[in-house]
């Protein structure tokens, strides 16, 4: 089995738990939510993703998602780049009656067919363009305007509506004669171009064509019903893949037990003592591999990384680095430990160099440039002398 967990990624934010279901593998999350005291401007959805037994498979994150309380009643303008809808951006449809969530429809594709779902949205792209032909659509980029040419296509399946003329509602109207840009969160309608009074529309779970009547009082606008009226907003679409190994042959019941420092100087060993380990297991300190020996199945030998493959600017680091250490089979499943490697950088170099960087008189022909590069390579080497400590994670 599996078991889901999502929230807005805040420590003290307590976490939904996701119910999955098996006939489809589909979750939603209905009750995340950003409260009126929250002032923050961005924030980044986490998923934590666990087996049956509670063994986490991973966490992924969503890229950083702005907060919009409510649509801009402005008139739009390309200044506000952030909540203009780009031409082959994806997009997000949905239908509330009278502002009632229970009521909300997503456009959505099952089975190759436009639907009307109450439990699960479609990301589509939308592109916007003008038609070459009867079948040929030309894309144009920049940002969608009213009274564009647009075509919605489905992400997942490629299934595509055809090209329509993009409206702007206001007050269950549609504008006839309004080229702003579309903005996030905004109520708009879709024309098809072959009728210019149909517009698409949803009757309870199925996509229809609606034929709209003209506004009595005012000729640039027509008369919608409620089905016809869709709020468009941004999204993203993300898939993860990871590798479930082949069943073990082996089982590392107690795992990694000790671990031990031998050497120094640019080159130090970590040994690593556990149970049943094999020729395929390689260790790992963070995203980085680290040359590995098989000693026996209750022992391991690796290299220590240097400290600058994980900072470019090692040289002026006065801080610890902590990474984690982990076993990776060679067919990519992972062994997490409960242990993580710490590089310590020894801020006093030897007495000889601080005799010299202190102020010591020089000789003519000494260069101070030389005397730099010496204390920095003294600082580097007590990175990786002997200097290490180990740390049981919590």
């Amino acid at each position: 089995g599996l078991c889901l967990f999502t929230c807005c990624k805040r420590r003290t934010q307590e976490r939904d738990v996701l119910h999955l279901h098996y006939g489809d593998m589909f979750a939603c999350a209905k009750s995340l939510f950003i409260s009126d005291q929250d002032k923050r401007k961005h924030f980044r959805l986490l998923l934590q993703l666990f087996l049956g037994n509670r063994q986490e498979v991973g966490s992924f994150q969503s890229r950083m998602i702005k907060v919009i309380s409510k649509p801009s009643q402005k008139r739009q303008s390309m200044k506000n780049a952030d909540l203009c809808i780009s031409s082959c951006s994806r997009v997000a449809l949905f239908n509330r009656l009278r502002s009632q969530t229970v009521s909300t429809r997503y456009l959505s594709v099952d089975r190759g067919a436009f639907i009307a779902s109450a439990r699960q949205w479609t990301a589509f792209t939308i592109t916007m363009g003008r038609c070459a032909g009867a079948w040929d659509f030309v894309l144009n980029e920049g940002f969608i305007c009213y009274g564009c040419v647009v075509q919605l296509v489905c992400t997942e399946t490629g299934v595509a509506l055809p090209p329509m003329v993009i409206r702007k509602v206001n007050k269950q109207h549609a504008i006839l004669d309004v080229d702003e840009p579309v903005s996030q969160l905004h109520k708009c309608s879709f024309q098809f171009r072959d009728d210019p009074q149909a517009f698409l529309c949803l009757s309870n779970d199925t996509i229809i064509q609606h034929q709209a009547q003209p506004s009595v009082r005012d000729p640039s606008r027509v008369v919608l019903n409620d089905g016809a009226c869709w709020t468009i907003i941004g999204v993203e679409a993300v898939e993860f893949t990871f590798n479930q190994g082949p069943a073990l042959r082996y089982h590392m019941s107690r795992g990694v037990v000790l671990l031990q420092v031998n050497g120094g100087g640019h080159v130090a060993m970590l040994e690593i003592s556990g149970e049943n380990f094999s020729p395929h297991l390689k260790v790992w300190f963070g995203n980085i591999e680290a040359e590995t020996m098989f000693k026996s199945p209750k022992s391991l030998l690796c290299v220590v990384p240097d400290v600058s493959v994980f900072s470019d600017s090692w040289r002026s680091l006065r801080r610890v680095i902590t990474v984690p250490l982990a076993l990776v089979r060679v067919d990519g499943l992972i062994y997490r430990t409960s242990f993580s490697f710490t590089y310590s950088p020894e801020l006093h170099p030897p007495q000889s160099v601080r005799g010299a960087a202190g102020g010591g008189k020089v000789d003519g022909g000494t260069d101070r440039g030389q005397e730099d590069d010496v204390l920095l390579e003294t600082i580097h080497q007590e990175f990786t002398r002997a200097n290490f400590h180990l740390f049981m994670q919590s």
